[in-house]
């Protein structure tokens, strides 16, 4: 009986195995594949292209085989879009529109501007080389490459911010080139996958830890300890946020009278949302202010808070209470938390702080109970 014949080989052993070497032995060219070469020292691939008379070759940065023959598509695509785009601007060239853009943006906040330049200086770092290209060599499989390579250095929101960043540059000069006359570019950094941001869990300190806590600061915090513990009260009595509306708070804007305290922002860049808003003056809160007023004499004025930062006060109580460290803006994160525990419905809670989405971060974000709460709760619960 005879033998079936042998299988034949799997196409990439095929064309592989299908291989020219050059007269001095240091390239390897397929035949299968006429635009890829290696170089045999070193082992890594190239792609090759000819445009008009003129030879192109530049490395596709692996040598594996699989990784080569992916690259070489994008090698071929983007070569022969930056053929036909002649005077396609270069990156430094896009990301000067882009800073100029920036300065000029009368609407954005200078601490979001900051933030920006903060990310282009992360690009500068983790891809120097960007800053020699054309936005024709700027290939979504580059991109992509980068992309990997930092999201394991940075924190998601911070990745997606830094990715977004360079979406925005390259849009910028390819709006510009467009506008100029030349052909349509796609944009190479829009196929980078967004990172998953996971909600932040929140260890926030109980009723009886918080009071202990400020307790704490007013006896241990030295010379400012009186003043730290007036802003760590303040902020959690309160909701604002530190820097662009808590620090700002004048005596001027409580509003004894009508038991509310209106909260102005920064006096160039104001709230958040660009809102002047009136929040309820807690019985805490107004216990707090009338003491701090009374240690001021007799119609204090200026600014209600003394100091616009303490994370040492809070890290040192923390770590001597054998609690998780909080921030300044998890006090925020409590005072929603005491509110929506003790009753408050979730889309007021949402206009004290500013939102202006009618609840939904801050049932995203504040939409849990502690087990504490949530075990007093269960005892209601009766069938």
């Amino acid at each position: 009986m005879n033998e079936a014949p042998p299988a034949p080989a799997p196409q990439r052993t095929r064309a592989r195995s299908s291989t020219k070497l050059s007269k001095d032995g240091k390239w390897r060219s397929f035949p299968n594949l006429p635009n890829l070469l290696q170089y045999v020292p070193t082992e890594q691939y190239y792609g090759r292209l000819k445009i008009r008379g003129k030879l192109i070759r530049k490395s596709l940065n692996t040598n594996v085989w699989t990784d080569a023959k992916l690259r070489l598509l994008d090698f071929l695509k983007g070569e022969r879009t930056r053929e036909s785009t002649p005077g396609a601007p270069t990156f430094t060239a896009a990301l000067a529109l882009y800073t100029e853009r920036l300065s000029q943006d009368a609407s954005m906040k200078p601490r979001s501007r900051e933030y920006r330049l903060i990310c282009i200086r992360k690009i500068e770092l983790s891809w120097p080389d960007l800053w020699k290209l054309n936005l024709s060599d700027i290939t979504p499989e580059a991109c992509r490459r980068w992309a990997a390579n930092l999201r394991p250095t940075l924190s998601a929101q911070y990745f997606n911010n830094t990715i977004d960043t360079l979406k925005l540059i390259l849009a910028d000069g390819i709006k510009r080139h467009q506008e100029s006359g030349g052909n349509q570019m796609a944009n190479p950094a829009c196929e980078i996958a967004r990172a998953r941001v996971l909600p932040k869990q929140l260890n926030l300190p109980e009723s009886a830890q918080f009071k202990t806590m400020v307790a704490s600061i007013r006896r241990h915090s030295g010379g400012w300890s009186t003043k730290a513990a007036d802003l760590v009260e303040f902020l959690a009595y309160s909701g604002l946020r530190l820097y662009t509306e808590a620090q700002w708070v004048t005596w001027e804007d409580v509003d004894w009278k009508r038991g509310e305290i209106v909260v102005r922002g920064d006096p160039e860049t104001r709230t958040k949302n660009w809102e002047l808003r009136r929040i309820p003056m807690l019985p805490d809160m107004k216990r707090l202010l009338e003491s701090i007023s009374a240690s001021r004499g007799d119609a204090p004025s200026g600014r209600v808070l003394e100091i616009s930062r303490c994370p040492e006060s809070l890290k040192r109580v923390c770590h001597a209470m054998g609690i998780p460290r909080i921030s300044h803006h998890d006090l925020r994160h409590l005072f929603a938390t005491r509110c929506i525990e003790s009753g408050v419905d979730i889309p007021t809670v949402a206009r004290w702080l500013g939102h202006k989405d009618g609840g939904a971060l801050a049932m995203k974000t504040y939409g849990h109970l502690r087990n504490e709460h949530s075990q007093a709760m269960a005892q209601k619960v009766q069938f």
